[in-house]
């Protein structure tokens, strides 16, 4: 389908999308993403922003601005079906949100200007590959989070009976509770903060703990990491089947061509032959 659109474009359209789409132009466009993703953190020094700071700010527009022709050559050259490309359409969301005059009520805009950055991802095939793995990942994750919401529930009511009226600031609720088992899950002080002075009270705490540790920090965490790798091979595996598809629609579109050229060509020499 790529191709009969490919093959559909008029003439112009294409050159103008080979223009934007050229590999020098391309990474042009990534090392001005690079330099305006470094020029707005220098805006956030005001040291540097006293002395710099209009250099900067027609520097940053100028770059913009050129963000802002290759989406519009784009549009030209693709039409509606630039608008049916997701990445397409995630890089006009962030270049119209930093064209957005950011006024006081739109003040959070200039924030998000930083966004712009992320249009590396687009412009980054192995960075594009990622995100679209862990994008198709996501209804498996959706069950993995299922489990830990509900080992987190059943954990956080045990704790909360448990340990709740010696430790209310710990586990005084099913909110501080399901606070502090986070905090246990990442390891962070979860010994001397938060096992030791229970267990001063509650000798057979720890296990508690260590099983709440094996399953949610070791278990589950697998779990999520062996689902996003499954999810980023199985990507790959169906990219280069594409990509032999791709290739193979390519060489029976250049068969037919062919056998047409030979039937117009046979043709003719028979033509010239019965004259």
């Amino acid at each position: 389908m790529h191709i009969e659109h490919h093959i559909a474009k008029t003439s112009w359209q294409q050159k103008v999308e080979d223009f934007v789409d050229n590999a020098i132009i391309q990474h042009a466009i990534v090392v001005l993403i690079i330099l305006n993703a470094a020029l707005l953190g220098l805006e956030t020094s005001s040291e540097v922003m006293s002395a710099y700071g209009p250099e900067l700010v027609v520097l940053d527009h100028v770059i913009l601005g050129i963000f802002i022709i290759e989406l519009v050559l784009l549009i030209i050259a693709r039409g509606t079906d630039f608008f049916k490309d997701p990445w397409s359409v995630f890089d006009f969301v962030v270049i119209a949100i930093a064209v957005v005059p950011a006024t006081e009520s739109l003040s959070v805009l200039r924030a998000l200007r930083v966004l712009r950055v992320l249009r590396l991802i687009n412009k980054v095939e192995s960075m594009r590959k990622v995100v679209g793995g862990l994008l198709s990942c996501l209804p498996s994750l959706a069950s993995v989070v299922s489990l830990i919401l509900i080992i987190f529930y059943v954990s956080a009511v045990i704790a909360t009976n448990l340990f709740g009226q010696a430790f209310p600031e710990l586990f005084g609720g099913m909110g501080n509770t399901a606070f502090t088992l986070f905090q246990v899950m990442t390891l962070e002080s979860w010994s001397d903060g938060i096992a030791r002075p229970v267990m001063e009270k509650f000798p057979y705490a720890w296990i508690f703990f260590i099983l709440f540790i094996l399953i949610a920090t070791f278990v589950i965490v697998n779990l999520f990491i062996a689902v996003i790798v499954d999810s980023l091979t199985s990507g790959s595996s169906s990219e280069d089947n594409q990509a032999a598809r791709d290739q193979s629609d390519v060489l029976r579109l250049e068969m037919q061509a062919m056998r047409q050229e030979l039937r117009e060509l046979k043709a003719l020499v028979l033509d010239q032959s019965n004259r």
